[in-house]
């Protein structure tokens, strides 16, 4: 009975380093692999993509949360939020962290090779973005920037595995989702920015200081622009434009709540944005469906 009580103990520490119990890291990173896979298909792609794109974002963003604690698992103990993780408590090993990231990295690949050859060839960067990341808050205050690139490469993968081609409209889109990505992970950052301090570790919420609430109305803005491009380019309906009204609405919303830059307020401003991609994602499907 011990045994089995310390199997599952450790199975359930397996699933919180996995994030599997906070699915909004997941939803983030699934509208836009889903906008840009709309986009790619003019519709609904095939049943065996969406299958592959939508198990490989839930794959992916579990390895991501695995290597980020490995590369936190001497800091996340000192951090309020972070406290609690199974690296921090000594409820999973850094070996064992590993080998669960190596594994879930083998499934994604596997995933990916039922796409084309160029595809697959794109999964590499996708790994090196996934990996590289954690490690980026020593040495640069910009490291959100890099988590966007990662949120965003499914993208052009996307397109790649769709049309055989990478077009621009594609990097647009790319462009416009890593922009969002800072934007709103940099309002995650602002809860452990007294931390960091301390700490030393890096982040936009550190760089941008006082000037935080006005970049990221500045970026939620530029944001807004190249998706009214792409919008324009793709020749979008009403329904499409309507979805970025009401997820505009969001993003003002969000700036109110971290006006006061209150620990609890910034981090539901932060999972606010679930609901931006959610309405992008509405407005595109019914613009292309509707048409």
């Amino acid at each position: 009975m011990q045994l089995e009580a310390l199997k599952w103990q450790n199975f359930n520490a397996y699933k919180q380093l996995m994030r599997t119990d906070k699915p909004i890291g997941t939803l983030l990173l699934l509208w836009p692999t889903y906008w840009a896979l709309w986009l790619a298909n003019d519709g609904l792609p095939s049943w065996d993509l969406l299958l592959v794109f939508s198990l490989g974002v839930f794959v992916m963003r579990s390895a991501g949360c695995v290597i980020n604690d490995f590369a936190d698992r001497k800091i996340d103990g000192s951090v309020k939020r972070t406290a609690t993780r199974p690296l921090a408590t000594g409820k999973v090993l850094a070996g064992e962290a590993l080998s669960l990231f190596v594994l879930l990295i083998i499934v994604a690949f596997a995933l990916v090779l039922s796409l084309n050859w160029q595809t697959i060839a794109l999964s590499f960067g996708a790994l090196a973005l996934a990996a590289c990341y954690p490690f980026m808050k020593r040495y640069t205050n910009l490291p959100q920037v890099v988590l966007g690139a990662a949120f965003s490469w499914a993208i052009p993968m996307a397109f790649m595995a769709s049309q055989q081609q990478v077009p621009i409209i594609a990097w647009w889109l790319f462009a416009a989702n890593l922009i969002w990505t800072v934007a709103y992970d940099t309002m995650y950052a602002m809860v452990d920015r007294d931390d960091d301090l301390k700490l030393g570790v890096k982040s936009t919420a550190v760089l941008f200081g006082q000037f935080d609430r006005h970049i990221i109305a500045l970026l939620n803005i530029m944001f807004l622009v190249i998706m009214i491009a792409i919008y324009q380019a793709v020749e979008a309906t009403f329904w499409a434009y309507l979805g970025l009204v009401f997820a505009a609405c969001l993003l003002v919303y969000q700036q109110k709540l971290i006006h006061e830059r209150q620990r609890e307020n910034c981090f539901k401003a932060f999972l606010n944005n679930h609901y931006v991609g959610l309405l992008v994602f509405l407005g595109l499907a019914l613009s292309i469906w509707l048409s």
